[in-house]
């Protein structure tokens, strides 16, 4: 099964590195702005997939992405305080993430937009953001979760 969580994580990471992504924003990317990306990737992932996923099973694979952004962050230099610091942040970001893309389907333009600026530094009145998620749902919706769990996917949308 940590196989399938490690394929899991590895498209995860795919997906956060489209480079697209990043043209968007007003500054260099960072490496919180890439984490805050993949925590909305593995927010629309649980919400798509959360009935495909035993209650059990979705903590596990979330225990494990929190494990590999842990080591993320430790490979990157900080200390055993500032990791735990910054992991306590990041979990709590992603919760609040999850909470607001819970009800993506049916916010409007505007409040889609704010969610992504209330996130990151993006340029504004961007809809780029607004796109590529309404599309990534669209591929999570029209693919299995077992998709995710194969090697790295070709990830086209």
């Amino acid at each position: 099964m940590k196989n399938e969580y490690l394929n899991i994580y590895n498209n995860l990471i795919k997906l956060t590195r489209n480079k697209s992504l990043y043209h968007n924003l007003k500054n260099d990317d960072t490496f919180s702005d890439r984490l805050v990306i993949l925590l909305l990737h593995l927010s629309f992932f649980f919400k798509i997939y959360k009935d495909s996923l035993a209650k059990e099973e979705a903590q596990h694979l979330f225990d494990f992405i929190i494990k590999q952004i842990e080591l993320s962050i430790r490979e990157i230099g900080y200390g055993d305080v500032s990791v735990n610091k910054k992991m306590k942040d990041y979990v709590n970001l992603f919760y609040s993430i999850l909470e607001k893309i819970e009800n993506w389907d049916t916010f409007d333009k505007s409040k889609k937009t704010k969610l992504f600026t209330d996130l990151m530094n993006i340029k504004e009145d961007n809809v780029s953001f607004i796109q590529y998620f309404d599309k990534y749902s669209d591929f999570l919706t029209k693919n299995s979760l077992k998709n995710f769990t194969k090697d790295i996917l070709e990830l086209k949308f």
